[in-house]
């Protein structure tokens, strides 16, 4: 059954673009051009405070260029949907395809799926060589720095901005373009994995990129099988929240690590309880039925669509 889209919701702008692999590559460039302008236009308002307040000058960049860089996809995004709304069908960015599990039962289960693949994927950042000087500075500086504006950027920012990106637009649109023969999108698992490698890069340093991409795998998952884009901003809040509130503990500052703060006979054993928890969540979401031949998506009816405008 086909859903109405409500034009005042600010996920109505874009349900009716759902780019292949031609309009992801257009959508990165606009991203691209986004941080060239946001760093510009951040530089000329920080500008007067640079010789005065430093700190400030930093503050003021990072609070403008961080969503300035989505304004250009976002642009593009919005007149491209309204362009297909008038001849071809849309998908929801944001559903509630939660089956029998239901929505609060979804959402604990996803924050645990974060927590459990983040304290795994730990290990990663341990046994990969040293981060430069100046990359580990300037992530302290996100999780160490003005406790309100990281709050802002890393709790609110990145989950709104980055889910509308990887999630919302490139890994519901792999899966529901419509392709030459008539057929609609790619395989599920190739548009999870492709949207979690452009999760992975937007991130620019191998240290976060690859932890990125295998929590992008989970969020992946959670989105193809309910649709549903709070569900993986609920899991990306609470991953880098979690980093932030560490950042602001004193005694955990010397530690990069769990295993150097838990030491390894029970950091081992809390990583055998992390695995057994993430592959029974895992099994649980693929569990749920899908709505739609390629996922949990809810189909928008242009007709109806233009109705509701």
């Amino acid at each position: 059954m086909s859903k109405k889209v409500k034009n005042y919701n600010f996920y109505g702008n874009f349900p009716f673009f759902t780019p292949g692999f031609k309009g992801c590559i257009i959508l990165l460039l606009m991203f691209l051009l986004g941080a060239v302008l946001g760093t510009v236009i951040a530089a000329i308002i920080a500008a007067p405070f640079a010789s005065s307040s430093p700190e400030t000058t930093v503050e003021l960049v990072t609070v403008v260029s961080y969503p300035v860089m989505f304004i250009p996809p976002m642009i593009y995004a919005s007149l491209q949907s309204k362009r297909n709304s008038f001849f071809d069908v849309g998908y929801a960015l944001d559903s509630n395809n939660f089956g029998e599990m239901g929505g609060l039962m979804a959402a604990l289960k996803a924050t645990l799926l974060v927590l459990a693949a983040g304290f795994i994927i730990d290990i990663l950042g341990y046994v990969m060589p040293d981060m430069p000087d100046w990359l580990e500075n300037a992530l302290q500086g996100l999780t160490g720095g003005n406790v309100w504006i990281n709050f802002l950027c890393v709790s609110i920012f990145a989950p709104f901005f980055e889910e509308w990106l990887c999630r919302g637009m490139v890994l519901r649109g792999l899966l529901n373009y419509k392709k030459a023969d008539g057929s609609n999108g790619i395989k599920p698992i190739w548009a999870i994995v492709i949207s979690a490698a452009v999760f992975a890069a937007i991130h620019g340093n191998i240290w976060q990129a690859l932890p990125a991409f295998i929590i992008g795998l989970a969020m992946g998952l959670v989105y193809y099988k309910t649709g549903s884009l709070k569900l993986t901003m609920l899991m990306h809040f609470v991953n880098n929240t979690l980093a932030l509130v560490m950042g602001q503990i004193d005694s955990l500052k010397d530690y990069n690590y769990w295993i150097e703060i838990m030491g390894a006979r029970w950091y081992w054993l809390a990583f055998a309880a992390c695995a057994i928890l993430t592959f029974l969540i895992v099994r649980a979401f693929l569990a749920l039925p899908n709505k739609n031949p390629k996922g949990g998506c809810d189909i928008i009816d242009p007709n109806e669509a233009i109705a509701e405008a």
